[in-house]
């Protein structure tokens, strides 16, 4: 199983929704931490249209072999048609913070 550390951006359109996913990555083990910060303010395109909403971010971290999992958990509880969700990896990082993620998405 590949650990590689990641990063999981992801936005949603409520406070409550972004905790609800957050705490279902975190009940899962499909990340070890998630934070949310908000609100922020996005500008978009969507179906020919400009929009700008208020939205929250969240970025959780856990390990690539979880990805497909978490998104999907990500997906099933979000609101939007096509919710932004992208993953990066974390090429650099405090040994210990990096042993703890992977130890939390692990077990």
């Amino acid at each position: 199983m590949d650990v590689n550390p990641i990063q999981i951006t992801f936005t949603s359109g409520s406070k409550a929704e972004a905790l609800n996913i957050a705490s279902a990555l975190i009940d899962s083990h499909l990340a070890a931490c998630v934070q949310v910060s908000g609100p922020v303010t996005s500008v978009y395109r969507w179906k020919g249209q400009v929009e700008t909403d208020e939205e929250w971010l969240c970025f959780a971290k856990t390990v690539d072999a979880k990805y497909q999992d978490a998104q999907s958990t990500i997906l099933k509880l979000h609101s939007y048609d096509n919710p932004e969700i992208i993953a990066v990896p974390i090429v650099e990082g405090s040994p210990e913070y990096l042993k703890w993620l992977r130890e939390e998405t692990t077990s």
